[in-house]
């Protein structure tokens, strides 16, 4: 990044021929949108089990994911409407205004009339929707479906390898989005991400009090204790930047704190799916900062789809390769967002990544903390733990 915005600001010249390279990167980023989150999408709900199968755990844990990322969701979307980080950017020939349509076609416009047709015309909520939809009914099916849901997995895993080649241009694409950007709009764009970083810290720090500690404190689960328990799976995902990685320490120390292992079975592997509170902070984050960047005006309507969109994309989608990328990716163009910021973004993303995995760890492993307590359990007060070996490595998210 740094070199690309150096070229950028001392040869202006060079945006003409930096900018078709960064287009070409972004198209490429297009081109694995749908495969990934349909077969995805698909094989994750398929993989829940049904409704009735999930118990009163499994319930429990859902009413408490839900709770937890719509948290999130609104703690950031309050958060960067707030403080306005991109406001004053100007992301040069990007100010283009979204259609505004009215209530009842925005509602209607949510559902898909194909599949297909969707992923054709790249409407994100309509695909999530409706592979929502097939992998709840490949659950309702049972056996039958299994075919159909293992070749869901295997097209995922090639839709995974695929991403992860494209992610391989990531340092060539950025490079040549954040000189092309900075060569045409200036160095104002470098002072806008740098006010993005520090307020997505800042952000990923408050819901760590109010979205993990409070509901801890309300449960009377001492912090000290639940924190000597959840450090090595923290620091974990904040060295990795994989969520995934810090599942085995997680599930050792929660178990060690006295959990019940069936319940942290059930509750850590679903968390890791739909309970990924910093994600979720930094996806919301970073819509606005591009729509404020490149002036770009939203109603309150479009807001509000935004958000719902969001919280339903974020869903099963954890293994994805730079996953929140892809997320992005999907829904700009939607709302005649630059994808041109979003690369920008790209290039600042390693320093979010690390606070916003941790953060993913601690709200997953305080998840099961919660819920046991509203089953009656009763936190240890040792923080005598033992020796945990966790698996390094895995995706970006």
């Amino acid at each position: 990044m740094a070199a690309g915005a150096l070229a950028g600001w001392l040869f202006p010249g060079i945006a003409a021929y930096a900018e078709p390279i960064a287009r070409s990167f972004l198209r490429l980023i297009q081109s694995v949108i749908a495969p990934v989150l349909v077969t995805t999408l698909i094989a994750s709900f398929a993989r829940g089990g049904k409704l009735s199968d999930l118990g009163r755990l499994g319930l429990k844990s859902l009413v408490w994911f839900e709770a937890s990322t719509t948290f999130a969701l609104l703690l950031g979307w309050a958060m960067v409407s707030w403080f306005r980080p991109g406001e004053g950017v100007g992301l040069a020939g990007t100010a283009v205004a979204a259609a505004a349509p009215d209530f009842g076609r925005v509602v209607e416009n949510m559902f898909p009339a194909s599949l297909f047709d969707a992923m054709a015309r790249g409407d994100v909520l309509q695909v999530v929707l409706c592979s929502i939809g097939l992998g709840i009914s490949c659950a309702a099916v049972g056996a039958k479906a299994e075919p159909f849901v293992v070749f869901c997995e295997s097209a995922s895993a090639v839709a995974f390898q695929y991403t992860r080649y494209v992610m391989n241009l990531a340092a060539v694409g950025v490079s040549a989005a954040i000189a092309a950007t900075v060569a045409k709009s200036g160095i104002d764009v470098l002072l806008g991400l740098g006010k993005f970083v520090v307020l997505a810290w800042a952000t990923q720090g408050l819901f760590l009090l109010a979205g993990v500690a409070v509901p801890l404190l309300i449960c009377r689960v001492p912090l000290g204790s639940f924190w000597a328990h959840a450090r090595e799976p923290f620091l974990i995902a904040f060295g990795t930047t994989s969520s995934a990685a810090a599942l085995p320490s997680a599930m050792g120390r929660l178990q060690h704190y006295g959990l019940p292992k069936a319940l942290l079975g059930l509750v850590l592997p679903l968390g890791l799916s739909f309970n990924l509170c910093g994600s979720t902070i930094h996806l919301v984050m970073a819509t606005f900062f591009v729509a404020q960047a490149a002036n770009v005006p939203l109603t309150l309507a479009q807001q509000l789809m935004i958000l719902l969109t969001l919280k339903l994309t974020s869903k099963g989608v954890a293994g994805i390769p730079r996953a929140n990328f892809v997320i992005l990716t999907s829904l700009f163009p939607a709302y005649a967002l630059p994808l041109e910021g979003l690369a920008a973004l790209l290039g600042i993303d390693a320093a979010i990544d690390p606070v916003r995995t941790g953060i993913n760890v601690l709200a997953n492993c305080a998840g099961p903390v919660v819920i046991a307590r509203w089953e009656g359990w009763k936190p240890a007060e040792s923080a005598d733990l033992p020796k945990v070996t966790a698996a390094v490595g895995g995706e970006h998210e």
